[in-house]
């Protein structure tokens, strides 16, 4: 081979790029300052690339940095081994609820993002990661749920002592519709009531509608935080989702049904329990079958989509989905209620626990029955309006009188 046809030879301290024998993916060498020895040290990096341009750009970034005395991460850190240092976090606060839902959001991003370098994470990937999951048809919110707990991992990663990640990716969000909608109107909650026998599922309605309590919150509720004599009902600091304590003052409907809850049970003893005393840990089965009793929800097939029958689907469909009102519509129907009542919206966020103004209104919006309302109001004002003899139309009788022509020249 001449000197001609050789490939030219990089500059001193441009690195180099290259694969190894059978291997399709890229590797990078460069050089780095070594404090210790005064002298620099090479460095090779696996990219995990196997396409020579993205490999080029990660060996650009990585010199770039490296001339402007930058840090940047080198080692072998995982997005994976991100996700469990999170959960730990996680667990080690007490907060066995987010390390659930970061579970189940982690199913989908593992197989994008598992095996993934942590320092290889781009918003490329994340564009790629977004679209993928609207093809599969998940909602916008679902998926900023999701890119949320990635963009979190990473953040914590930043963070840590030593650092595992040395930057975090720009993570776009979706758009997405937070307005929250659904209401228990009067109407709804008599029929709900009026198909709720047991002592606790008619207790667990009452509390729901009139406070706008969380599911967990209320589930939690110990027979200690509830005293008769004052007729207060008080949650713990901690216990709550914002972690702040909560006391409300009863009804005189929630002082009664409290009351027969509690009874015979122990300080420690949970308020809400079924008939054999077992507590109450989930109401989804329970709180369907109330909705489609009361005409509140349906089941639906997940087969052919239409409304199953009392026991099974003409299809011969197996699984089947609800559809209908949900527990959360309590915490709207709370606020709306208390707004209208004219109670102070400080009063309210305090009574349901919401820690902003800017959270208070995304629930506390306005209901049809608060439109028709309205205009009915508008329509009064207007037709007092039009009555009044300020506004009455002019005649002959009530027109003002105009001077004469002989009158006006003697003024």
């Amino acid at each position: 081979m001449s000197d001609d046809d050789k490939k030219p030879r990089r500059s001193h301290g441009e690195g180099s790029i290259f694969q190894k024998p059978g291997s399709k993916k890229w590797v990078i060498q460069y050089y780095t300052y070594d404090p210790e020895t005064g002298g620099r040290e090479r460095k090779r990096e696996y990219t995990g690339f196997t396409n020579r341009k993205q490999a080029q750009n990660l060996l650009s970034d990585r010199l770039n940095k490296i001339a402007k005395g930058e840090q940047f991460e080198t080692t072998k850190t995982k997005v994976a081994d991100l996700y469990d240092s999170l959960r730990l976090s996680y667990l080690n606060n007490g907060n066995q609820g987010a390390a659930r839902a970061l579970g189940w959001r982690w199913e989908h991003l593992q197989p994008a993002f598992g095996g993934f370098l942590a320092a290889h994470l781009t918003t490329d990937a994340v564009a790629r990661y977004t679209r993928q999951r609207q093809e599969q048809g998940a909602a916008n919110a679902t998926i900023n749920r999701e890119l949320a707990s990635l963009r979190r991992m990473m953040n914590l990663g930043r963070r840590s002592t030593p650092p595992k990640v040395y930057s975090t990716p720009y993570i776009p969000m979706l758009r997405e519709d937070n307005v929250r909608k659904g209401f228990v109107e009067d109407e709804e909650f008599s029929k709900l009531t009026a198909n709720a026998s047991e002592l606790w599922l008619r207790t667990f309605l009452e509390m729901a509608y009139t406070y706008g309590w969380r599911r967990g919150e209320l589930l939690k509720l110990k027979v200690r935080q509830v005293n008769l004599t004052q007729r207060t009902v008080l949650l713990d600091s901690g216990t709550t989702k914002n972690k702040e304590g909560r006391e409300v003052t009863m009804t005189a409907k929630l002082a009664e049904l409290l009351k027969a809850a509690v009874s015979g049970k122990k300080a420690d003893d949970l308020v809400f329990t079924r008939a054999d005393r077992s507590p109450v840990r989930d109401l989804r089965k329970t709180w369907s079958s109330l909705c489609v009793r009361s005409g509140l929800g349906e089941f639906v097939c997940l087969r052919c989509k239409q409304t199953w029958g009392r026991k099974k689907c003409k299809c011969a469909g197996r699984r089947r989905q609800y559809r209908g009102l949900l527990i959360h519509d309590f915490r709207r129907s709370a606020a709306k209620a208390l707004r209208r009542a004219g109670v102070p919206e400080s009063v309210i966020m305090a009574t349901g626990g919401w820690k902003t103004a800017a959270m208070f209104r995304r629930y506390a919006i306005v209901s049809s029955s608060d439109q028709r309302e309205a205009m009915a109001a508008l329509e009064r004002s207007r037709a007092e309006k039009a009555n009044s003899p300020q506004t009455a139309p002019i005649s002959s009788e009530n027109a003002p009188k105009v001077p004469a022509k002989s009158e006006r020249m003697v003024q």
